[in-house]
């Protein structure tokens, strides 16, 4: 596909008159007469931003953030419009990008942009795997990476709102090869890809699924020391970050490759990994680590408890700590207990280097500049727990549209299904027709009934919430002053939430609205 790109032919798919947007490489767009050149970095940075939320509408005010970086000038409005009129007339009449209320959408279908392409690919592949089918689920897993041109962005890497939207890109490609390479282990491939997971593990010593795929393939190839030696060499690097034990699937397929067990012939694929909850104790916070545990008692899911401290002797009495609790927890469980210089820094790491769907914590200091950073750069959702009076019943969700509360309710729908108990969607100030059509979503995707309910004054709204066992909500810490029972407040990752089927790590994002 680049040959063919770089002299200007067009891949099969392309359909006349109507453009393909790449953006797994540096950005481009292609017409059926080639290549089009676009403007400078700010031209190119606003398509980009358009094309990371095709067929979203993006506001004016946030073009005008990512653009400038979080410091707009008093002529940022305008600016904006330069771009987007420059735009058109670069891309033409084939280009729908759109004015939409509060500001602009670039309509593509499927077909026109790479990433699109990738995930439908990505996804059939992944299913046709599950199926057993590893032959057609192998090649659609191919067909899909084969669209990657490089690292993603690549010529915008350096600007701030791509910043985060690479790390995603870069987490769903290593997910789709991840299923690729679990198609040829299940073809028997195990001698030809050994030298391949052998660099991955080498690149990524903390993802554990390639460390696994690696032990079976040398196991697989009469290796058996060598994949032993990978083994302690993982669960050295894990030690030795994060003071965390390998994953129970981890330390299973080390003692079968011991006792030569039937079960890794290659008839049989390599088992997924667990999807994880990260629960950061900055102490023994018993309504934090039930939350957590109820989130994590799932199938396929696991509980990673992180205590983070600042020396050697406050290092012992989380230890423990740790041994008074652990026995009240259900779910699959891990413990990462380490002294850290750098609380942020080394939660991100956590967060990044496991299957984390969410992030709970109760910091001490919510509206600081370490929750601000950890929000900023957190790959996964995040949930700050702010103690209030246990009591009432079930889970509120207060509404407020936008990436973060469709996070928040996509949160509060997850811990009512978990914990079993009643959903309540509230809107305050806002369309009638947005509380019902979420709780229209909730029971369409999760399965669950939500109540809607819409207030009209702060007094109708502290009363409602009277009832509440738990609320959920998007926004800052102290914002909410009606609710007195426990308050989570949600800030939305990259990552697909905690209800988000298995097939969506390979896709950029998801969400109940879609």
């Amino acid at each position: 596909m680049l040959g063919r790109a770089a002299t200007g032919s067009l891949p099969n798919h392309y359909r006349p008159g109507v453009l393909e947007f790449r953006i797994l490489g540096p950005l481009a767009v292609v017409s059926e007469n080639g290549p089009i050149r676009l403007g400078g970095p700010k031209q190119r940075a606003t398509l980009a931003i358009l094309l990371l939320s095709a067929n979203r509408v993006v506001s004016v005010e946030r073009l005008a953030d990512d653009l400038y970086a979080g410091a707009a000038p008093v002529t940022a409005v305008t600016q904006v419009q330069r771009q987007i009129s420059e735009l058109r007339k670069a891309l033409g009449d084939a280009a729908a990008i759109e004015t939409r209320a509060p500001g602009y959408i670039v309509r593509v279908d499927p077909e026109q942009l790479d990433l699109s392409r990738f995930e439908r690919r990505a996804a059939a592949g992944a299913r046709a795997l599950a199926r057993g089918h590893a032959e057609a689920g192998g090649g659609l897993l191919r067909e899909a990476l084969s669209l990657w041109r490089g690292e993603p962005l690549a010529d915008l890497a350096y600007e701030r709102f791509a910043q985060s939207a690479v790390r995603r890109l870069d987490e769903i490609r290593l997910a789709a090869l991840e299923r690729r390479l679990e198609a040829d282990l299940a073809l028997g491939r195990h001698a030809e890809i050994a030298a391949e997971l052998a660099e991955l593990v080498a690149a990524h010593p903390l993802r554990e699924r390639f460390s696994a795929q690696l032990m079976l393939a040398l196991y697989r190839s009469g290796r058996q020391a060598e994949a032993l030696a990978v083994y302690r060499q993982t669960r050295a690097t894990l030690a030795g970050e994060f003071g965390i034990e390998p994953t129970p699937a981890l330390r299973d397929l080390e003692r079968a490759i011991l006792r030569h067990d039937s079960s890794l012939e290659p008839a049989r694929a390599a088992s997924e990994s667990r999807r994880a909850v990260l629960v950061v104790l900055e102490e023994d916070d018993e309504t934090l680590l039930e939350l957590a545990a109820t989130l994590a008692a799932q199938p396929e899911r696991e509980l990673i408890v992180a205590q983070l401290v600042d020396g050697e002797q406050a290092l012992e009495g989380a230890l423990a700590a740790t041994a008074v609790w652990r026995d009240r927890i259900a779910a699959p469980l891990r413990t990462a207990t380490f002294t850290t210089f750098d609380r942020t820094g080394d939660t991100v790491r956590l967060a990044a280097a496991f299957d984390v769907d969410l992030v709970l914590l109760a910091p001490s200091e919510p509206g600081g500049a370490e929750v601000a950073a950890l929000l900023e750069r957190t790959p996964a959702d995040v949930a700050l727990l702010e103690r209030g009076e246990r009591g009432g019943d079930g889970v509120f969700v207060l509404l407020s549209g936008g990436d973060h509360g469709w996070a928040a309710l996509e949160l509060g729908a997850w811990l009512a299904r978990a914990g079993s108990t009643t959903l309540t969607l509230v809107e305050r100030h806002g369309d009638a027709r947005r509380v019902e059509d979420a709780s229209l979503a909730v029971e369409r995707v999760v399965g669950i009934r939500a109540k809607p309910r819409r207030v009209e004054s702060d007094d109708e709204l502290g009363a409602v919430l009277a009832d509440a066992a738990l609320v959920v909500a998007a926004g800052k810490p102290g914002l909410v002053d009606a609710v007195r029972a426990p308050l989570l407040l949600v800030h939305r990752g990259l990552r697909p939430g905690g209800l988000a089927p298995s097939e969506s790590r390979t896709q950029f994002s998801w969400s109940v609205d879609a």
